[in-house]
């Protein structure tokens, strides 16, 4: 028996557990401090009643005979792939059915999707980048390059042509920076990935927080994309689902490596691996979508954009740079005194009681800055920010 010895080229533990193994001992030496947490971007808010609706008359239908669901196709019902479908062409995006697969999240999509690809592929990933890009890349042993995000370009950086790649990583709004592409942007990064016969993994997990109309929120918005990208997108932070888990991945029909289409690889690596989202969970996601419920889930955005909003204003106020807080649930913000971000991290923790996120857990260039997320109680955010403007 041998181990797949790529592995062992992993870091020992992942970001978000080292965070709380840190928050856990403060606790147990202070058990009195108000801790408040804005740092892992989990959702408070509870899911909209059409939802929560949706799923009970579910729950129904499988306790009955003549409306009792077993196992569905692996891509996902027809009637929520549907109301994908109309979730897009309101975006000016046209979609087949076929094109659009049901999953359960964003965060396995990305990493099950490089099934289909061989493990020679380069891959070019920007930095600083949400940790599972790298992780399941290595895992496999890929080869791993990397685009630098900067204060000079904002942390969107863009394709250097001297650099090949086959699988190119994308993330607008980004996690964990906060920053977007425009449509400008995008379309350099479409041209490059066609020049250099490669596909871009676009994930849109959080593009419900784009409230600026002339920003993108899909990469097939941008022309010539079906040729080069797939699209990766989640409920967990639309409809709140990262308790209930569903999303969905959309690989075009148009696109195709030496005349193979990849749609066909991934349904045939989904129908082998993958027996669907539950038939209850695809009722609630399907009503996510519907006008009553994306009014209320959009709702709950709104509460989240706001946040964003304070701590943003916050920051602006004292004089700290950042990115995100517009547009997106992330602040990204320069630790202040050249702190190094673990320093920073615990100079918050002790004496503000604050949990957030070291920038340098997310790469290289990550060193130095810090990540808040807006997924609080308004309560939490207003009292921390308050605590920060006595610490800064």
């Amino acid at each position: 028996m041998n181990i797949n010895s790529n592995y062992l080229n992993l870091k020992d533990s992942y970001l978000f557990v080292m965070i709380s193994q840190k928050v856990q001992a403060y606790k147990e030496q202070y058990p009195d401090k108000n801790i408040i947490r804005l740092g892992i971007g989990d959702v408070t808010l509870p899911l909209a009643p059409a939802v929560v609706n949706a799923m009970k008359d579910a729950v129904l239908e499988q306790g009955v005979a003549e409306t009792f669901k077993g196992y569905g196709d692996e891509q996902g019902c027809d009637f929520l792939q549907k109301a994908v479908q109309r979730y897009y062409a309101n975006k000016g995006v046209e979609l087949e059915e076929n094109e659009i697969f049901i999953g359960d999240g964003a965060k396995s999509d990305l990493g099950n999707i490089l099934d289909i690809f061989s493990t020679d592929n380069t891959v070019l990933v920007p930095d600083p980048v949400y940790p599972v890009y790298v992780d399941t890349n290595t895992m496999a042993g890929r080869n791993i390059v990397y685009v630098y995000g900067t204060i000079e370009n904002e942390f969107s950086p863009l394709p250097d042509t001297r650099v090949a790649a086959d699988i190119i990583y994308l993330c607008s709004p980004n996690n964990p920076t906060g920053a977007l592409y425009t449509k400008e942007q995008l379309a350099l990064w479409v041209d490059y990935a066609r020049k250099q016969d490669a596909v871009i993994l676009f994930d849109s997990a959080y593009e419900a927080f784009v409230s600026d109309p002339n920003l993108p929120t899909s990469i097939f918005q941008v022309e010539g994309a079906k040729e080069c990208a797939i699209e990766f997108c989640s409920l967990s932070k639309t409809a709140g689902f990262t308790g209930v888990r569903c999303g969905y991945t959309v690989v075009p029909n148009a696109l195709k490596c030496n005349d193979v289409s990849l749609n066909k690889l991934w349904l045939r690596r989904q129908t082998t691996k993958y027996n669907g989202v539950p038939y209850i969970v695809q009722r609630g996601a399907e009503a996510a979508f519907s006008e009553e419920g994306f009014a209320q889930s959009k709702a709950n955005t709104l509460y989240y954009l706001e946040n964003a909003r304070i701590i943003a204003d916050t920051l602006t106020e004292l004089g700290i740079w950042f990115t995100g807080g517009r547009n997106s649930p992330y602040i990204w913000l320069k630790c202040p005194n050249n702190m190094t971000s673990w320093e920073f991290f615990d100079h918050l923790l002790e004496n503000a009681n604050i949990v957030g996120t070291p920038g340098s857990g997310f790469g290289e260039k990550g060193e130095g800055f810090f990540r808040l997320t807006a997924f609080g109680k308004r309560e939490d955010v207003v009292e921390a920010m308050k605590r920060f403007k006595e610490i800064a």
